[in-house]
């Protein structure tokens, strides 16, 4: 029934033929290419990105002031200047350390979809009291949840995470046009996730495909589930003018150090893997992707901390050599989500083993989220109120190196 074959196996050989000769990706990644050094395409993007998207010395120190003295001065008169997303999690948890580090005010929004840990509940409640910032849970009807995730099994498709990610993404949006805030402080960085194939996931923010998959298998009416359409996003980013904001990328940011200081400053207790505070997640990026498709996210996490320089490559191989899963611990976590989301383990089983199907084999919106269309890149610019002569060139300027994010 369960397949432990690559959950319990090593997968990656330093020797096989077509690896990229800098990091841990080899030819099994879907739009890799391979320069005449041996090194991928997705080794030069990111190479691009960390000198493009991270600031270093003075520049870092300028940019960062900056950033906050508009974020101070946009939320004058107002209760908060900034929201963040709290998961518990490392990246989200530094933000909101970082950012009352700054002198800001944020609102931290969580989402109860109902497969927190314990573990990140305590950490949550740790990291708000000692920083003593307000927050709010948000939580999802667990039948509107649970329907949601067992259509994406049936749909057969890749990205089971945009469950909970849209719905996410949603609030956060809402709440900011709500209360006037424009800018939304966020985890994501180049230094540990500059490399993401495409192929690896679909954007959590169209709504359109969520809707269809959901309209073709669930059972359900989504009553109390937070969703947007794609004119909903067009409308929170050009009309409102709301902007993302990857903070992580304005301040020195080492994963491995940060733990410590979380642990140090928070009484923080580490998960012992990458989104451990969640067990869906867990079995998602541990035994949905590599059974189903193949995917072992690690080699692109891995292959980011080598290229911004905080692991070696062995380092990464010997990482990639420890299982997926312990046997016991995968058949316990099986047999909870088949549990959890009203599955025989034999059906959920069999849903693994089908096919699997694009996501844009169902409607959706997928062009307005190509991040290598140049045209998508410079309405990104509008939004942020970036626009300029300057900007058109240096999109236009950018190299391609296939299929990129």
């Amino acid at each position: 029934m369960i397949d432990y074959n690559y959950c319990l196996k090593r997968k990656i050989d330093p020797n096989v033929p077509r690896m990229c000769s800098k990091t841990v990706l080899d030819a099994s990644t879907e739009g890799i290419t391979f320069d005449s050094d041996g090194v991928c395409n997705f080794v030069r993007q990111a190479e691009w990105r960390l000198d493009h998207e991270r600031f270093l010395g003075q520049e870092r120190e300028k940019r960062l002031a900056g950033l906050v003295e508009t974020i101070k001065a946009s939320g004058v008169g107002k209760e908060y200047d900034c929201i963040i997303g709290l998961s518990g999690g490392v990246d989200s948890s530094c933000v909101a350390a970082q950012v009352v580090g700054l002198g800001l005010r944020p609102l931290a929004i969580h989402l109860d979809n109902g497969w927190n840990s314990e573990l990140a509940v305590a950490n949550i409640e740790r990291i708000i009291t000692k920083l003593g910032i307000d927050l709010i849970t948000y939580v999802v009807d667990w039948d509107e949840i649970k329907d949601l995730q067992r259509a994406y099994f049936k749909a057969s498709v890749l990205d089971l995470e945009c469950v909970s990610d849209h719905a996410i993404n949603t609030i956060l949006l809402r709440e900011a046009s709500r209360r006037g805030i424009r800018y939304l402080l966020h985890g994501g960085n180049v230094a540990t996730e500059s490399i993401l194939p495409t192929a690896w996931g679909y954007d959590k923010r169209d709504g359109k495909n969520l809707w269809s998959i959901h309209k073709k298998f669930g059972t359900r009416r989504l009553k109390t589930y937070p969703y947007m359409f794609p004119r909903k996003l067009f409308y929170y980013l050009f009309v409102r003018g709301i902007r993302a904001i990857p903070i992580l990328n304005y301040v020195e940011y080492n994963k491995t150090e940060a733990v410590k200081s979380l642990q140090t400053d928070f009484d923080w207790r580490p998960y012992g893997r990458k989104h451990g505070e969640n067990r869906f997640t867990r079995f998602f990026q541990e035994y949905y992707l590599p059974v189903k498709f193949n995917i072992d996210k690690r080699r692109a996490h891995l292959s980011s901390m080598i290229v911004s320089g905080e692991i070696s490559r062995d380092e990464a191989i010997k990482q990639l050599e420890e299982p997926l899963y312990e046997r016991n611990e995968l058949e316990e976590d099986f047999r909870y989500v088949a549990g959890k989301l009203d599955f025989e383990p034999s059906e959920l089983s069999a849903l693994i083993s089908r096919a699997p199907v694009r996501h844009t084999e169902y409607g959706n919106a997928a062009w307005m989220f190509d991040h290598s269309s140049k045209w998508v890149q410079l309405a990104r610019y509008i939004a942020k109120g970036e626009f300029s002569l300057k900007r058109i060139r240096s999109v236009w300027a950018k190299p391609s190196y296939g299929s990129d994010q």
